[in-house]
């Protein structure tokens, strides 16, 4: 009978020590490095239509015409970000290139701005944003002294500013 007890008592002190064994076998640990970088794109959705002044009204400046076709998106993670535009080469004396950009939500727009090939601020995100969809309005304007111009185009760039 002892033997019995002494092989149940040697039974059971293997049943509480194997479990942890086999437990302590199967744990580990990973350490994790984790990082957010500065975020800053914008997008557009295409190209305006093609901006042609042909029309005035007698005694005064040719009409301008404007294109409110297209529409940008943008994600930032810099609040107080801004947008800026410029382009690449200057307008034809006494023409006139003008952008105005929708504002993101919680930021505000600086309204029609002319465009040169110094960028002018369009935009500004209180917050950050992830926003797509947004309006861009560009217009074309002239004085009769710019006499007749052949199409030409400009390249517009759209940059988020921290």
């Amino acid at each position: 009978m002892v033997r019995r007890y002494l092989e149940l008592l040697f039974l059971l002190a293997m049943l509480l020590i194997i479990p942890q064994s086999i437990m302590a076998a199967i744990s580990t640990t990973q350490t994790v490095t984790y990082e957010i970088q500065a975020i800053n794109e914008i997008g557009v959705s295409g190209d305006p239509g093609a901006l042609i002044i042909n029309s005035a009204t007698s005694g005064g400046a040719p009409v301008p015409v404007s294109d409110n076709t297209t529409t940008y998106s943008i994600t930032t993670n810099q609040p107080g970000a801004t947008i800026t535009g410029a382009i690449d080469t200057a307008m034809p004396a006494n023409t006139t290139l003008t952008i105005t950009l929708a504002a993101p939500t919680g930021g505000t727009s600086a309204g029609a701005q002319a465009l040169s090939t110094t960028a002018a601020t369009l935009a500004t995100c209180v917050a950050a944003v992830s926003e797509s969809g947004l309006t861009i309005t560009y217009q074309f304007s002239a004085t009769s002294a710019a006499g007749v111009i052949e199409s030409a185009q400009k390249t517009v760039t759209l940059t988020v500013v921290p």
